[in-house]
């Protein structure tokens, strides 16, 4: 069985600078599992990794499509699965490291996402009503059919929202009952997953300066760029957080105070609901910072328990 690394946790939390140095200390490579960083173009908003900050480890699945394109988790599956594979035949290790868990889980977690079929036209429905009625009403349909998807997704995760009604009305069942005769645990992987944590006030205070630092380093130009290159509000790259409000800005919908104030809040709000994804595997490991006195620490602490597990 293959080992399978990951490291995760909530935006901000610190996972770039502390995975590189695992990656120079386990002979890893590393495979993102972060929803925004997949686009091209779209650098200081999604705090994409640099090449400087690279260090020499390779990186995958950063930078791979353009922003008009859509990318669903049954793609990243695919292909972070093949890089897995890739990376195995180097004899080097590989990590998966990001913030989204919907990306992680479908590598640890024995999802299928193709056997149900889809409804193109009552898709199409949903998403007219989406547009009609706003978000929150479609959202609101799940209440009657599938508490459990109402309760764990959402509004404006429209495109998982809209999918749990089309399984419902194809198979007559909720997306958990459709899943309930397979063992989610039947993967071709042994996972280590350590995620990062930190006091939520400490976070939060992260994360607000991280924003500041975005808008220093370039935010608004970022946005201007992507707005001249066609790329538009309806697409799900410019629904990520940090771009819809800058471009709400740009389009003067919103003043730039009440835009930063929204980066922070939907920000903070992010790195809630990521906690909580997080907590729902009793495999993680929780690696809390506040714990440690530098990312040194945490590293070889990291690496101490990879290796007890490992035996």
């Amino acid at each position: 069985m293959k080992n399978l690394f990951i490291l995760s946790g909530p935006t901000a939390v610190g996972k770039t600078h502390i995975s590189i140095e695992l990656a120079k200390k386990l002979n890893g490579e590393i495979i993102s599992a972060d929803s925004m960083q997949i686009y091209k173009y779209m650098d200081i908003g999604s705090a994409k990794v640099t090449k400087d900050e690279m260090q020499g480890i390779i990186h995958h699945l950063i930078d791979i499509i353009k922003p008009d394109k859509n990318f669903n988790v049954s793609e990243y599956k695919g292909l972070a699965e093949n890089i897995i594979d890739e990376i195995y035949k180097k004899n080097k290790l590989p990590m998966v490291v990001g913030g989204t868990g919907l990306y992680i889980n479908s590598l640890i977690l024995n999802y299928n996402f193709t056997d149900a079929k889809t409804d193109k036209s009552y898709r199409e429905y949903l998403e007219n009503l989406a547009e009609e009625k706003g978000n929150e009403y479609v959202h609101s349909l799940l209440k009657e059919v599938d508490i459990d998807s109402y309760e764990r997704l959402y509004p404006n995760d429209l495109k998982r929202v809209i999918r749990a009604l089309e399984v419902y009305k194809l198979t007559g069942k909720t997306i958990s009952e459709y899943n309930a005769n397979t063992n989610l645990y039947d993967i071709p992987y042994k996972i280590y997953y350590f995620v990062l944590t930190m006091d939520r006030a400490k976070l939060y205070d992260r994360i607000n300066k991280r924003v500041d630092l975005m808008m220093e380093n370039g935010l608004i130009d970022e946005v201007k760029r992507l707005k001249s290159m066609g790329y538009t509000p309806d697409m799900q790259s410019m629904k990520g957080i940090g771009y819809k409000e800058i471009l709400n800005y740009l389009n003067g919908n919103l003043t730039l105070d009440e835009a930063i104030y929204l980066v922070k809040k939907g920000s903070r709000n992010y790195a809630k609901r990521q906690l909580t994804w997080f907590r729902k595997d009793k495999r993680v490991i929780w690696i809390n910072k506040d714990n440690f006195s530098y990312d040194e620490d945490i590293v070889e602490h990291i690496i101490h328990v990879f290796n007890i597990m490992k035996i």
